[in-house]
């Protein structure tokens, strides 16, 4: 297995496409949610996932400061079904966390979670910043990490 982490620039177009097809199958058709995957953000973003003999197990984008949020942010994370439960999405985050707190130096992460997820992400350091919402008929809270509460 292998960890990559590109810009929008360096992706070939298969690693884009692959990333496309994954993202459609979780977020689109797993999720049951017609909505606009190919955002027009991914120019915009780090690409950071887990690889296993040309396989996407975890993904998920990372963007500096001031492009989504005041903040730094991390989104459309997802594990691939068959591969779930075998602890990628905790390695994935770790890897996403160090990312952009070590190596960027960034000093807070916001992200829109999944509602069920969210012990997942306070577990990993994260605060609710919001109630419950509905995003795309998925319930969803805004969490932040902020390194100067730890």
């Amino acid at each position: 297995m292998e960890w990559k982490l590109k810009s929008y620039e360096e992706l070939s177009k298969r690693e884009l496409h692959d990333i496309f097809k994954e993202r459609v199958q979780v977020f689109v058709v797993e999720q049951n949610c017609p909505y606009p995957e190919v955002d027009g953000d991914d120019d915009q973003a780090e690409h950071l996932w887990l690889e296993n003999n040309g396989e996407i197990v975890a993904y998920c984008r990372l963007f500096p400061s001031g492009i989504k949020y005041k903040e730094a942010s991390i989104g459309r994370i997802f594990v691939r079904k068959s591969r779930r439960g075998e602890g990628h999405a905790q390695l994935l985050l770790e890897k996403a966390l160090h990312t952009i707190l070590q190596v960027w130096g960034e000093p807070a992460i916001k992200i829109q979670a999944q509602h069920y997820l969210n012990d997942f992400y306070t577990s990993l350091g994260f605060t609710n910043i919001s109630q419950v919402y509905l995003e795309d008929g998925i319930p969803h809270v805004d969490m932040l990490l902020n390194t100067a509460q730890h």
